[in-house]
């Protein structure tokens, strides 16, 4: 179990590092040249198929965090586990108090307010999984 949990864990943590910097980078400055005829419908696609791909791999990463907490892994200190935990905490927390309703705004057109918002405090998630890619990529040379 322990292997499969560390696998899930570094395999979910580097695809949410490079999910995060895609949309930072590119995704997110593509909405502010969508339009406003088409902005509503582009951003409810957005919302809908992104969620397929993040929200399992975000619960993969918090459940094997967390599961590390309880069963930390051989050359793993208690340190790393719970900071990789509270950077997962500080990914999920951006998410739901500051990209959602950034996001909610945007649901009924394009706002320039909410959208900067969304941009500037997206910051906050892409260092988070930045930093756990760090971490995890860490602890995976540790075990070799």
């Amino acid at each position: 179990m322990d292997k499969l949990a560390f696998l899930a864990n570094l395999l979910s943590t580097i695809f949410m590092c490079g999910l995060i910097w895609m949309v930072q980078v590119v995704h997110y400055p593509l909405f502010a040249k969508v339009g406003d005829a088409l902005f509503r419908e582009y951003h409810a696609d957005h919302n809908y198929l992104i969620t397929l791909i993040v929200l399992p791999a975000m619960f993969i990463e918090l459940g094997t965090a967390a599961y590390f907490v309880i069963d930390r892994p051989v050359n793993v200190s208690a340190p790393e586990v719970w900071i990789g935990l509270g950077l997962v905490i500080l990914a999920w927390a951006a998410t739901f108090f500051l990209s959602v309703p950034a996001h909610n705004q945007l649901a009924s057109g394009f706002k320039l307010d909410a959208y900067n918002a969304l941009v500037n405090t997206n910051w906050i998630r892409t260092f988070a999984w930045s930093a756990r890619s760090v971490l995890v990529v860490w602890q995976v040379y540790k075990l070799f």
